[in-house]
């Protein structure tokens, strides 16, 4: 990462075609250097969950939840966080490489929060990681259904050979049933100078269509008008989205590409903004994870009306 603040071309570009760009500028603040010593890392400091970005082994781009007990997120200064949970077996992330970008969004169901925190993993070991901070700000708490995740339980022992995830290269009966059902998704993206971005996207359960094996859409809603994400897409189209099935902690990542359609005609249920996003599955990896399961949830009461 090049340690720039403020909005990247991508950005820019996408901002000037939604119109929003004077609405952008005056949020850029939250872009320049971080210090996590204040209410952004107590804010870190409570959560058990957090969605990360990242390349496995191959160069593959991928986008995991961690898990741990309150205190897992773990400010040591201004600038360094100490993750103390790794993406567990059979997760695509699991060994990932030191000194490469990674995107980090922690989220809070129950309250709609949520904080984003981008930068460089310096350290891996077997227990846990540490991210030199860029950028760490807050979200809006638009789409976030409200959910009381269970308490996190202890690490079960692992039994090599278990057999705890499959991969494929295209989604399944099971892995379309899940997407379809989906209320809530994490979305990672990329770019080749800032490096990695984690995000959430929600909404009524069946906002994500699949559109089969290998494809699937997802309607745009009014948001907090910085386009993170899809400024790293205008750059970049590679990008990974991981669904969780709330109920049973099963996890679903996806691995692939995607493109904006800015002005999509037929149902689209997307709040007025005539954008929907494409994604191109090329790899799959279905497995489960602890600290997923909620037995309910509160939908947001603005979430657009499905069509």
């Amino acid at each position: 990462m090049d340690g720039a603040t403020g909005f990247h071309a991508g950005e820019l570009a996408v901002q000037q075609r939604a119109g929003t760009r004077g609405e952008a500028q005056r949020l850029a603040g939250m872009l320049d250097e971080p210090d996590l010593r204040g209410g952004v890392g107590h804010f870190l400091a409570e959560r058990t969950l957090a969605g990360l970005v990242a390349r496995d082994t191959a160069g593959r781009l991928w986008i995991s939840p961690l898990t741990g007990a309150p205190g897992f997120l773990d400010a040591t200064g201004a600038t360094t966080l100490r993750v103390h949970s790794v993406p567990g077996p059979g997760d695509p992330l699991r060994g990932l490489p030191v000194g490469q970008p990674v995107g980090l969004l922690a989220i809070e169901f129950a309250r709609r929060r949520r904080v984003r925190a981008n930068g460089t993993l310096a350290a891996v070991g077997p227990s846990g990681l540490t991210v030199e901070v860029e950028q760490a700000y807050g979200n809006c708490p638009q789409y976030i259904q409200q959910r009381v995740l269970d308490a996190v339980p202890a690490a079960a022992p692992e039994y090599p050979g278990e057999p705890v995830a499959v991969a494929r290269d295209a989604l399944d009966p099971d892995d379309m049933a899940l997407v379809a059902a989906a209320d809530t998704f994490l979305l990672g993206t990329t770019h080749p100078e800032r490096g990695n971005d984690a995000s959430h996207r929600g909404g009524s359960p069946g906002f994500v269509r699949v559109a089969g094996p290998h494809r699937l859409w997802w309607p745009d809603y009014p948001g907090n008008n910085m386009f993170n994400s899809f400024g790293n897409l205008e750059v970049d189209p590679t990008a990974a989205l991981v669904f969780v099935d709330f109920a049973t902690g099963r996890t679903l990542h996806l691995s692939g590409t995607a493109r904006v359609e800015w002005s999509a005609t037929g149902p689209g249920d997307d709040g007025g903004t005539g954008r929907r996003v494409w994604f191109e599955v090329e790899a799959v990896v279905a497995g489960s994870a602890d600290g997923l399961r909620a037995d309910a949830v509160e939908p947001y009461r603005r979430n657009p009306a499905l069509t």
